[in-house]
């Protein structure tokens, strides 16, 4: 096919943006090419906020057709979590038709090089990047949060961790040299002498299962990953979230055609209600690379079962705080609070435990006990949800029944210390938005630990008493070793307590913040400097995004030819 985008311009145009990604994962330092602001849209192409929310509202009852192979029916039935059915559908495939139509077209795609590939990438993200604003309503309303995390964390943020797939799959694609010249001395002999060529080749076709909170940030790594290492890439979305995901694919479509290569390098498998493809698909021989984000159960299964494909997952695990100390007790309880309410605690980063000495904890404002630490965290938690119109563009939307039951129920397991409250949404009556609950449990009771030491994803965590500042690390040890982490976070102002818990994340690989207090918070991370869980404990078998996210995605072949 013609190319009508050259890899000659793409190179030119994008190949500035490779080397700077390039360079911030080799600094960790501050980077993005992807605006978070709003206001920052509406030039050279992009769009801007009211030509953003046009285009998602001409999406709303209308079928998205890819041209892709093997569409046998079309499927839809998406609600958002704000009350509005989107009404779209798409493709059902056929994958016996589907999967050689996307295996065709890896030979040209493998054949072009590693730079090629990372620049039609770089060229798929700016496209997405210049309709972020559609793209923000589309995470919106699949996933239920708030405008503005959908804008970011769907847009800019995601974009930012699709372009930190790329650059490490170029970096560990052209570590190896294309070709060598290889003479090796034999005396008085002549040498030996080989011409030696080394091409990386994908493993085959990579399976993305995406999720329901997070669509587009969840699922980009793995899909640029694969494809900028010669995949070819079936993205099967979660069925609550499926139109950020059939965008993604349709931009990527396009922009493979026009460069000349196969659009079916990357196709969609949405799927009948109840029909549970993930399991059919991950089992299928031509399924290579397997991205998994969602529950421990289905992860464990795809780990277990997927015996021939490299599989990725990121799972559920029970993040910790330990609070020993501080010398800024209002900013500590500000930071906490804000973590504990952001997207009504949907993310896989949020704290769930809180622990806490008995005897209480030293601060600027004097000592603490227990119950002022946990009183004064529910009296943060108010205030900064105390305003219902802040409350909303914090809380988001409750995702699906299922958080809401885990909500209701916990308010059951110990004693209360902050009780969840009903807000409106008065642009979307449909919501269901719930402040967070914060519950009291005992550390040393065999009861309260079948309840903290279980993952309670939504804005449910735990106060728990410990008898000792020891006895939190120990039983932080103890938590990521067993059922993983994410993220840890620890408040304390003594060196002691700070090395035991920087030793504790050192052997169970675990990501430590440590006295956050300002704008930043554990449950956020930044691309091209902070990793994404570490691959080293049971919540997560790899890290967003490093080496080892990419290198086995391809494998380097030689051809050997005498000299």
């Amino acid at each position: 096919m013609a190319a009508e985008l050259t890899a000659h311009e793409l190179i030119a145009k994008h190949r500035p943006t490779l080397d700077q990604a390039l360079e911030a994962i080799r600094t960790r330092a501050y980077w993005s090419p992807h605006p978070e602001h709003p206001k920052a849209y509406g030039e050279h192409g992009s769009l801007d906020a009211a030509a953003g929310k046009a285009a998602f509202d001409a999406l709303l009852g209308t079928r998205i057709d890819l041209g892709q192979p093997g569409t046998d029916d079309w499927v839809g039935g998406e609600v958002s979590p704000y009350g509005i059915e989107l009404g779209v559908t798409y493709p059902h495939a056929d994958v016996d038709v589907l999967l050689p139509a996307m295996k065709a077209g890896q030979r040209a795609w493998r054949d072009a090089g590693a730079e090629t590939r990372a620049v039609v990438c770089l060229e798929i993200l700016k496209r997405i990047s210049d309709r972020t604003h559609e793209f923000a309503h589309a995470v919106m309303h699949t996933s239920g949060q708030a405008f503005m995390m959908a804008f970011q964390a769907g847009g800019p943020h995601a974009q930012d961790r699709g372009l930190e797939a790329v650059a490490y799959a170029y970096v560990e694609q052209v570590r190896t040299p294309e070709t060598a010249e290889w003479t090796k001395p034999q005396g008085k002999r002549d040498p030996l002498a080989l011409t030696k060529q080394f091409t990386p080749v994908p493993r085959g076709i990579g399976l993305v299962i995406g999720c329901n909170t997070f669509p587009t940030w969840n699922g980009y790594p793995g899909l640029f990953a694969s494809l900028a290492t010669g995949n070819a890439v079936l993205v099967k979305p979660h069925p609550r979230a499926v139109l950020p995901l059939a965008l993604t694919v349709q931009v990527a479509r396009q922009v493979l055609t026009e460069a000349g290569f196969d659009p079916n390098l990357v196709a969609l498998a949405a799927e009948h209600p109840g029909e549970g493809i993930a399991k059919t698909l991950a089992t299928r021989p031509e399924i290579r690379i397997i991205d998994y984000t969602g529950s421990t159960s289905f992860g464990d299964w795809l780990e277990d079962n997927a015996r021939q494909a490299q599989v990725y997952t990121e799972k559920a695990g029970v993040n910790t705080v330990v609070m020993e100390s501080t010398d800024n007790y209002k900013g500590m309880l500000s930071n906490l609070a804000f973590s504990l309410s952001l997207y009504s605690g949907q993310m896989c980063t949020t704290p769930q435990n809180l622990l806490i000495p008995r005897d209480g904890i030293r601060t600027d404002e004097g000592p603490k006990t227990f119950d002022e630490v946990t009183t004064d965290l529910a009296r943060a938690v108010d205030g900064l949800l105390g305003d219902d119109a802040r409350a909303n563009a914090l809380l988001g939307a409750i995702v699906n029944p299922d958080v809401k039951a885990r909500l209701e129920a916990a308010a059951g397991l110990g004693e209360v210390a902050l009780a969840s409250r009903e807000i409106s949404n008065p642009e979307f009556p449909g919501a269901v938005v719930r402040t967070p609950v914060i519950v009291k449990l005992d550390g040393a009771k065999p009861d309260d630990e079948a309840a903290y030491m279980s993952e309670c994803f939504g804005p449910v965590s735990f106060a728990v008493a410990v008898d000792s500042a020891a006895d939190a690390v120990e039983l932080l040890r103890r938590t990521v070793r067993d059922k993983g982490a994410m993220t840890v976070g620890a408040y304390t102002t003594d060196q002691d307590v700070t090395q035991a818990v920087e030793e504790v994340c050192l052997e169970e690989a675990a990501q430590l913040s440590l006295n956050l207090i300002g704008g930043v918070y554990v449950n956020q991370t930044a691309a091209f400097s902070d990793f994404h869980g570490s691959g080293g404990n049971p919540a997560a078998n790899a890290a967003l995004t490093d080496g080892a996210f990419v290198a086995n995605r391809f494998r380097v072949v030689e051809v050997r030819r005498e000299a």
